[in-house]
């Protein structure tokens, strides 16, 4: 069984209410911490207390997870950074190409808000794809998928197109946010995060949440460590970032002149401080450091072996592309992510930056898909043929979708779109989700969803339900308050559950 942290003993109520930070030991503390010279630190500390274990409303066990039987065991999400158009990719909108260069009709955009950089155009011209679509075999009557993304779109038969997807964010730090995290203001846990909490890893030599990635081509946005930060978890559960190259975590190798068995004598010593300094304080981040120090230092074995791919077949690294080669790639960070699904990672996130194409979208488009469309089709294959793909749940998407508007200049070959997240296209694959549907429906526009709308606590909700967890009841107490990644919302989509 894999050791979770719901594994420890139940928290006494009233040890847990002497933890909270009082008046007297705020000042108290800091005061002390000061002169020893730990400073904002361990200020930082004060600030954020968290508590061992998962406490409910009445400081007790959460009850035991998964809730009911998983579907899936693991998830892969790849993050399109910026956010893809879905009017050239996925939503075909034949009948715009009549419309080219008229204005956006009012009784479409209902005053609607967009954002301040096409506050000030005078016009808001239609800009059809000039992309072709092609229609692929599903489990329907088949999918019109653009000409971007070949090797994707022959998956179609292994994929659940979500249409009618929308946020409530409109640029990109609160957007990605809110899609990480469940909420638009930073601070709060992952979605990583929360499955590393409340399911443990399967491997005890791997982080349970890993993150890869890839710089794209063109406008790309800022990627803050807090999109895979742990929020007022416990620090243990926050994503560790793979580089590409030599030293895939930092500061993994020993310095020169320092043995294993000296590295393990430092680890003892450093555990039996921390110890001392939770029997003190009670303070739960001081156990999190024993574990991050432990698992740094088996890590130091098993990264190494995990990041060498000499011993992957010629056909398995063709199927992949090229590019696979080359490390940090999306390619290469497709192979890593069925490479960590099969080691027992739980929560594997790839971010791929640079689809945010105000201008010259069809040539960047270009690009980037070019990038990332034989390395995610490869994905799904390979977890498919090594009988992984049902209990890997896979999702692919930005932060919100495009305008079917031109930013700008608008020409017969060349324009670009603003962000709009009233309506866009996700998908997902895997996990026990029907393959080869598609579910929810936009206007002739791609404006508005016109049928079955998902929000983004209805995704994760979805995701939750297949790893086996009721998304209401998977909660942390912080501050006076249960928690949760769906906050108060969220309803799992069942249509699309096989």
């Amino acid at each position: 069984m894999p050791k979770r942290p719901h594994d420890r003993p139940a928290a006494d109520p009233l040890e847990e209410y002497l933890r909270n930070v009082t008046r007297r030991r705020f000042f108290g503390s800091m005061a002390t911490t000061m002169t020893g010279g730990l400073g904002l630190t361990a200020l930082g500390s004060l600030l954020n207390p968290t508590a061992t274990g998962a406490p409910t409303t009445d400081g007790l066990q959460l009850p035991a997870i998964p809730h009911f039987a998983p579907k899936a065991k693991r998830v892969i999400y790849m993050h399109m950074e910026g956010a893809p158009s879905q009017l050239d990719l996925f939503d075909y909108k034949p009948n715009l190409q009549r419309r080219f260069d008229e204005d956006l009709p009012d009784s479409v955009r209902m005053g609607q808000r967009i954002t301040t950089m096409t506050t000030g155009q005078a016009r808001f011209p239609v800009a059809p794809s000039i992309f072709e679509f092609k229609r692929f075999e599903n489990n329907e009557n088949g999918v019109m998928l653009s000409e971007l993304l070949p090797h994707t779109a022959e998956m179609a038969g292994e994929i659940c197109f979500i249409r009618s997807m929308h946020t409530q964010a409109i640029n990109h730090e609160p957007g990605i946010t809110f899609f990480q995290t469940g909420h638009e203001l930073p601070g709060r846990p992952s979605f990583g995060s929360w499955m590393s909490y409340g399911l443990g890893s399967e491997n005890e030599d791997l982080p349970s949440f890993v993150v890869l990635i890839t710089q794209g081509i063109g406008n790309m946005q800022a990627l803050s460590a807090r999109f895979w930060g742990s929020g007022f978890l416990p620090s243990e559960h926050q994503g560790c970032m793979l580089r590409s190259g030599q030293d895939p975590v930092l500061y993994l190798r020993d310095p020169e002149g320092v043995s294993r068995a000296d590295r393990r004598r430092m680890l003892d010593l450093a555990a039996a401080i921390n110890r001392e300094e939770y029997e003190r304080s009670g303070d739960a981040e001081a156990m999190a450091r024993i574990a991050q120090h432990e698992m740094a230092f088996r890590m130091q074995m098993s990264v190494p072996e995990l990041t060498d791919i000499s011993g992957e077949s010629e056909t398995t690294l063709e199927m992949y592309g090229p590019d696979v080669r080359t490390p940090g790639t999306f390619a290469a960070n497709c192979l890593q992510a069925r490479r960590l699904a099969e080691r027992g990672v739980r929560f594997i996130q790839l971010y791929m930056r640079g689809w945010d194409q105000h201008g010259n979208l069809p040539g960047e488009i270009r690009q980037q898909c070019q990038a990332v469309d034989q390395g995610q089709a490869a994905l799904l294959k390979d977890l498919k043929q090594r009988g992984m793909l049902d209990d890997t749940l896979v999702l692919w998407g930005g932060e919100f979708g495009r305008t079917v508007y031109s930013q700008g200049t608008l020409t017969t070959t060349n324009y670009g779109r603003d962000h709009h997240p009233r309506c866009f296209t996700i998908w997902l694959a895997g996990g026990g989700i029907k393959p080869g549907i598609t579910y929810g429906q936009t206007d002739d526009y791609s404006y508005n969803i016109v049928k079955n709308p998902v929000s983004v606590h209805d995704l994760h909700a979805t995701m939750m339900h297949q790893m086996g967890i009721d998304h209401t009841k998977l909660t942390y107490r912080h501050q006076g308050r249960d928690f949760r990644l769906t906050d108060v919302a969220g309803k799992v989509i069942t249509p699309i559950l096989s």
